[in-house]
């Protein structure tokens, strides 16, 4: 039985220095909990293989803006085809309930009372000055805050959005993703 993955990715270039071109950003850190071990993990290129292994092994790829930017981004040194992966992106999952994109952030706050530790741009210079373990920290938060963003959603089949100083309730169908996937299909693309 195979159980899903959660993944998020840091850049190694800001939007803006790259013209905006996703093939351009490069990927200094991917951070992912896997379901199937219970375990976190940060992965820098040169541990990208290990990192690939995990995601061969998972029933579906879940994440928080993954299928318009960590996916896109990933697959510039993924030697394999994302295209054949089960994938669930909570935010788009949201934005088709909801009409509009809400930042993880806001979501978070709303639903579990959390924050980001941090951001993007702060990631990207963590990078630069060679600042890992900051990185490293900030990444893992993101992927437990998606975690707990998911976990709530799947055990409660609702999360929450604030409107003019109210909550309120958004229902949500996440639990079918969590459950093991029990047929032998097979997204792998890779020769492990």
């Amino acid at each position: 039985m195979k159980l899903p993955v959660i993944l998020d990715l840091e850049t190694k270039e800001k939007f803006s220095n790259v013209n905006y071109d996703r093939k351009k950003l490069g990927v200094s850190l991917v951070g992912v909990y896997d379901y199937n071990t219970g375990i976190s993990e940060a992965f820098v290129e040169k541990d990208f293989s290990k990192l690939f292994k995990i995601l061969e092994n998972c029933s579906y790829l879940v994440g928080y803006n993954i299928k318009s930017f960590d996916i896109p981004v990933l697959q510039t040194v993924y030697p394999g085809d994302f295209s054949r992966f089960m994938v669930f992106d909570l935010l788009d999952d949201i934005k088709d309930k909801v009409g509009k994109r809400l930042a993880l952030n806001y979501v978070a706050q709303a639903t579990l009372g959390k924050r980001k530790s941090g951001n993007g741009l702060q990631a990207i210079e963590y990078f630069r000055n060679g600042e890992m373990d900051k990185l490293k920290k900030y990444c893992l938060d993101d992927v437990t805050l998606t975690k707990e963003l998911f976990d709530y959603g799947v055990k409660n089949g609702e999360i929450f959005l604030m409107d003019n100083m109210n909550k309120s309730s958004v229902k949500v169908d996440w639990k079918k993703i969590l459950e093991p996937a029990q047929r032998n299909e097979s997204h792998l693309t890779l020769p492990f």
